[in-house]
């Protein structure tokens, strides 16, 4: 199978709800795809588009990924929400493109100096492969399975080291 070109574009909410109630909330109501934060100020949405699908239009949605500014634990924290790939484009690298751009998007804003998420199990590894580390036991999300609250530390950040230093790692 042939990597389609790519293309990743911030949009806003709506463009990314049928890709995630389809990969992150398949059997349940269109609106459980819909998050709170979705619509707020700091949020922000990518959507990766197949450009040659659709004859090349660009408006087939084949990933998607949102960032808000929440806290972990009583630190400002941006987490991760969302990331959905659809099935056909899995394990070609898309996943990664999505993150990266989440990723150095937060560290250039200087708001937060961690990035967190809720990750279902089968992907932790995929985040632990990408620098992120598993704080929490596994714990059950009624309407997605298991999941493990994940972070990673942002590289523009300092206020938590001298905190991580002296009580070791998260």
């Amino acid at each position: 199978m042939t990597t389609p070109k790519i293309e990743i574009r911030r949009v806003v909410a709506g463009k990314i709800l049928d890709l995630r109630h389809r990969i992150l909330r398949a059997g349940l109501p269109p609106e459980s795809a819909r998050f709170d934060g979705d619509e707020a100020e700091t949020t922000m949405h990518w959507a990766a588009y197949a450009l040659e699908a659709c004859g090349g239009a660009g408006d087939h949605v084949v990933g998607c990924i949102s960032l808000m500014l929440n806290s972990l634990d009583t630190e400002p924290a941006w987490q991760l929400r969302g990331m959905a790939v659809d099935e056909t484009q899995q394990r070609l690298g898309l996943g990664r493109q999505l993150l990266m751009q989440a990723e150095e998007t937060a560290a250039s804003l200087s708001k937060a100096d961690w990035l967190w998420c809720n990750a279902r199990v089968p992907a932790s590894g995929f985040y632990q492969k990408h620098g992120w580390s598993v704080i929490s036991e596994v714990f059950e999300i009624p309407t997605a399975g298991p999941h493990v609250k994940m972070s990673k530390r942002l590289k523009c950040g300092n206020r938590r080291e001298s905190v991580e230093n002296s009580s070791g790692n998260r």
